[in-house]
């Protein structure tokens, strides 16, 4: 058979397979072009799902006659002025869209730039144009979508699942520009210039309003380097990612490092089948980003994704692990001296509270902390967890974020006052949270081992463990290669002991799939976890108000003090005025 070359309509509808995968494409790309023409204001109409109709109208800069009959052309764009594919600062650049959606669909274009007479009408099926009165801006509609390749109808879902798949693409676009205005069929309004966590309302939900923490840093290494926005605490999560919004340079994505970098950070505040809410926006030098990846441009790649992901790891945590003081807002007022009073007996600043937990670590903790030794004559002892402080009764009540203790009910949470607030507090929960962070600053004690652990692997796995041979030594792990097919582990973490096969296997895969691997961190997170949960107080044991108090001063110092290693919470606050309304008092 003969070679010969394509015709045009076939090599549109074959690159529309890539561009145009659903009405939701669509709509993504319809409204990345208004926004590149400096759009403030867009609306979206969609009709059965779009598989009839999709409408967007902005009030960009619009196009003359010249522009608007080479926009169908096969890559015409003017969103790349100096040729440079690494130097990329718009949404659309391809020149694919247009053409792509025109020959699957039937497309017409209105479109004025304010500088000629008119404006301009196009149809697309027949290339003609002709003079319009329509007066500033663009409206591209869409109708029967996919009616020239009939085959791709019957892969689109119901209207009411296409409709949800718009519904996503516009919300992420209202996020990506809150400066714009935002209209979908009449009835979702994201209004322009809307403050960024009233924008985040409006997307997300009214319950995320005032749970959502602020992200903002710039790398010492890289001041182009910047990422800023918010996320939620880790009391509240969803059961999938749909609310997690990440942008790079303004653009929506859906990145893996991104992503594992979001999941890194929550680690230890929240379980991993539950997910974080977030709108992060990361801008860095455009040429360290290559955003040419797919013609969907929703995948990204990052010149340095290990310096990215460390980056963005560090900083939640950061956010995350503020102290409660500085991350709750309480108002605080002076118990009446009743009250003050009455408590006083209570708190001896002399005491130094001690907790009935048990004086060792448990065998399998002992020996993977250099710390956790005692020297000399000891006799091998381990050394406990210190968890005393003195109880300072002086305090104003504006230095106690949680406040003073009232009682305990139930055995199970500690009750106190803070301003015009009721504290309840989980005990277990706090102090399970205590005895995490204490745990993890506890360095790790390596043992050599006589024999090396060798586990045998592809040589593609081999060269994926190598990469992040020295990030594994951090935790604990120190490893080689062992000829072309086998990794050697030639120290471990004391008195750890895994199936370092499965384990090798499991960061191989998540090396080769998103250029790094949590698997070695999570191992240690849940053993600490585990151990922090079975050695702290009970549900069910009962407390003096000395250790109480202890425990909500311990817990207002700890780092991601709001919730336990498990995501649950660690206090409630209920407003005074609440309870009043419960008893008709307002």
């Amino acid at each position: 058979m003969s070679v010969r070359v394509l015709p045009d309509f076939l090599v549109n509808q074959i690159a529309a397979g890539e561009v145009v995968e659903r009405p939701a494409s669509v709509v993504k790309e319809l409204i990345e072009n208004s926004l590149d023409a400096g759009a403030d204001q867009i609306i979206i109409d969609v009709v059965d799902g779009g598989r009839t109709l999709i409408s967007v109208m902005d009030n960009g800069s619009g196009m003359s006659r010249a522009d608007l009959e080479k926009s169908i052309t096969r890559h015409a764009t003017s969103k790349l002025p100096d040729d440079d594919l690494l130097n990329i600062n718009f949404m659309g650049f391809r020149g694919e869209a247009l053409p792509s959606i025109a020959s699957v669909s039937d497309m017409t274009i209105d479109t004025c730039n304010g500088s000629e007479e008119n404006g301009w009408y196009l149809d697309c099926a027949t290339g003609d144009i002709r003079p319009s009165d329509w007066e500033t801006g663009t409206r591209i509609k869409v109708k029967n979508l996919f009616s020239k390749t009939p085959a791709r109808l019957k892969f689109l879902r119901s209207d009411r699942a296409e409709m949800i798949s718009v519904l996503d693409v516009v919300k992420r676009l209202a996020m990506a520009r809150p400066d714009v205005g935002f209209v979908l069929n009449n009835k979702w309004r994201f209004p322009k210039n809307q403050d960024m966590a009233e924008r985040i309302v409006a997307v997300m939900g009214d319950d995320v309003r005032g749970r959502m923490l602020e992200v903002n840093a710039d790398s010492s290494a890289n001041k182009l380097l910047r990422i800023r926005g918010f996320i939620s605490e880790p009391t509240l999560r969803r059961a999938s990612s749909v609310d997690q919004y990440l942008f790079v340079n303004g653009r929506p994505v859906k990145d893996k490092v991104l992503v594992g970098a979001l999941r890194a950070a929550y680690m230890d505040v929240m379980h991993a089948r539950e997910f974080p809410l977030c709108a992060l926006y990361l801008d860095l030098e455009p040429r360290s980003v290559d955003v040419n990846v797919s013609p969907a441009k929703t995948e990204v790649h990052f010149l340095e994704p290990s310096h990215v992901r460390n980056f963005i790891v560090k900083n939640i945590r950061n956010v995350l692990a503020q102290p409660l003081k500085e991350k709750d807002s309480i108002s605080s007022s002076i118990f009446s001296s009743a009250l003050h009073s009455t408590s006083k007996s209570n708190f001896d600043a002399s005491n130094r509270m001690q907790f009935p937990l048990p004086n060792r670590f448990a065998p399998d903790i002992a020996f993977m902390f250099k710390t956790a030794i005692k020297d000399g004559a000891s006799g091998g002892q381990t050394e406990k967890i210190d968890l005393t402080v003195v109880c300072e009764d002086n305090k104003s009540e504006t230095d106690l974020p949680l406040g003073r203790v009232i009682g305990q009910v139930g055995n199970k949470y500690i009750l106190a006052q803070s301003g015009e607030n009721l504290v309840i507090v989980d005990q277990h929960a706090a102090h399970e949270r205590i005895t995490y962070e204490k745990l993890r600053k506890y360095e790790i004690k390596v043992q050599p081992l006589l024999t090396p652990i060798v586990v045998n692997m592809r040589i593609e796995d081999v060269e994926a463990v190598l990469s992040i041979a020295d990030e594994m030594k951090k935790s604990g792990v120190n490893i080689d290669s062992f000829g072309d097919d086998a990794i050697a582990i030639f120290e471990k973490p004391a008195d750890w002991d895994l199936n370092w096969a499965d384990l090798l296997h499991s960061i191989a895969d998540e090396v080769r799939e998103y250029g790094h691997s949590s698997q070695l961190c999570e191992r240690l997170h849940l053993k600490l976890a585990n151990y922090a949960c079975h050695h702290s107080v009970r549900a069910g044991q009962k407390l003096d108000f000395n250790q109480m108090d202890t425990l909500l001063r311990d817990i207002e110092k700890t780092m991601r003090g709001a919730e336990c290693n498990h995501g649950r919470p660690v206090y409630k606050m209920i407003p005074f005025i609440e309870i009043d309304s419960w008893f008709e008092r307002v």
